[in-house]
């Protein structure tokens, strides 16, 4: 699994990518030394050209190289469900779907809820698709410095047990060739 997100100012993404591209390549060179069987799940963002990177770099097949999409978005929405209607999160299954940032695609048919159904006003409908998409940078604003880590790796830890032990369903991106009318790119899909 790589990891690394040295968040620049929002001005600087190219700075971003740069960094966060020499960390991968470094890190795929390593994995496919050390572990060339494996699979590969993209945590690093910009989460479309990481994995992209990853896929080049390690020469795997594109089954063998997955980003981690969806996964922590969900949660957040899940969180934010739970917190309007006042029930668990346990309670609360979201789904995202698309990239991670403003164009993810929180879906506001919830998945599933164990929880009698209750009216929600299409205002916090809205505004919970809004802080969803803004999730990731409220959290490093409220941190000041750095980058979010602890929900991210947590949503990894999650998506790789799912993967594995579950057939729950989850978001992660693949590179489609043309499922879903996507080709080309990394993308949250079910």
């Amino acid at each position: 699994m790589i990891t690394a997100d040295f968040h620049a100012s929002r001005n600087e993404p190219r700075r971003l990518a740069q960094s966060n591209y020499d960390v991968v390549k470094a890190v795929v060179e390593q994995i496919v030394k050390h572990s060339p069987n494996c699979i590969i799940i993209v945590v690093t963002n910009p989460l479309d050209a990481m994995a992209q990177a990853a896929l080049k770099v390690s020469g795997f097949p594109k089954n063998r190289v997955l980003g981690m999409a969806g996964v922590l978005d969900s949660a957040r929405m899940s969180t934010f469900v739970a917190m309007e209607c006042k029930v668990s999160v346990e309670n609360v299954h979201s789904f995202v779907l698309g990239g991670h940032g403003d164009d993810m695609v929180p879906l506001p048919l919830f998945d599933r809820a164990e929880f009698p159904p209750r009216s929600v006003a299409k205002e916090s409908i809205d505004a919970i698709v809004e802080r969803t998409r803004k999730g990731g940078a409220e959290i490093v604003n409220l941190l000041k410095t750095g980058s979010a880590y602890y929900a991210p790796s947590a949503a990894a830890v999650e998506m790789v047990k799912r993967f594995l032990r579950t057939r729950k369903r989850f978001s992660l991106a693949p590179l489609p060739e043309g499922e879903y009318g996507i080709k080309g790119l990394f993308v949250g899909v079910p």
